[in-house]
């Protein structure tokens, strides 16, 4: 992890991996979007409604995932001081929201035909529209906050405080009365789901996670690359 800390060492390895992680992303959303639309069956009650599952559920999942990612970056620079934790953590905020956004409006789509209403205040709906909202707010500090150490600071706090919400989100169908059906993937006693529905979910889950690992990494470039800026430009006003 210190070995990164260098952001020459860092871009280094970022401009080495991107190639690798484009071609992997894409292969992947090749292989699962086949399996989604055409090796899939319908589902039996569903119809073919049910194919929205495959943008739906890693949508949710990813939106979840790099909030924790955002949260243990926020953790790794308040204890260690690690210069690009923080980087990371502002980077992915706009990709994760992104994510959440996907699956509040797929999530819409598909509650329409099968609960007969765009939106429903469950708590599952809610607890994720609380984790947009907490993606929003993380967002607007970096933007409204000219000091980007005090803007760190802040945003550390709000990414610490707000991870209580993921698993929130994540158990909000067990611990209250939800339309949401419970988790047919990750369970103890293994998937309820069918073998030939669930390999494209799982094959969309890794493209979903390959394409923001990749988006991650050209946007820190796109970051440091704007410190520097922003370091140089410091630098020559106080020269004159």
């Amino acid at each position: 992890m210190q070995y990164l800390a260098n952001p020459t060492r860092f871009l280094k390895l970022a401009n080495a991996l991107l190639p690798a992680l484009w071609a992997i992303t894409i292969a992947l959303f090749a292989i699962g979007l086949y399996g989604a639309l055409v090796t899939a069956p319908a589902d039996y009650q569903q119809g073919e409604t049910s194919r929205i599952m495959y943008v739906h559920v890693p949508a949710a999942w990813m939106a979840l995932f790099v909030y924790a990612a955002m949260a243990l970056a926020s953790a790794v620079a308040l204890i260690f001081r690690h210069p690009l934790a923080d980087v990371a953590a502002k980077t992915a905020a706009p990709i994760g929201a992104a994510f959440c956004f996907l699956a509040l409006a797929t999530g819409s789509l598909w509650g329409k035909p099968m609960w007969g209403a765009w939106w429903v205040w469950d708590a599952r709906l809610t607890s994720m529209f609380v984790l947009m909202l907490l993606y929003v707010g993380y967002m607007a500090i970096w933007a409204a906050i000219d000091d980007p150490h005090r803007a760190a600071m802040v945003a550390r706090i709000v990414a610490l405080v707000g991870v209580v919400n993921v698993p929130i989100v994540k158990f909000s169908v067990d611990w209250w009365n939800s339309l949401h059906q419970p988790a047919s993937v990750f369970r103890m006693d293994g998937p309820t789901i069918a073998p030939s529905m669930l390999w494209p979910l799982l094959v969309m889950g890794l493209a979903y996670t390959f394409l923001f690992l990749a988006l991650n990494l050209v946007a820190m470039r796109a970051e440091i690359a704007a410190r520097k800026i922003r370091q140089v430009q410091i630098a020559e006003i106080g020269e004159r």
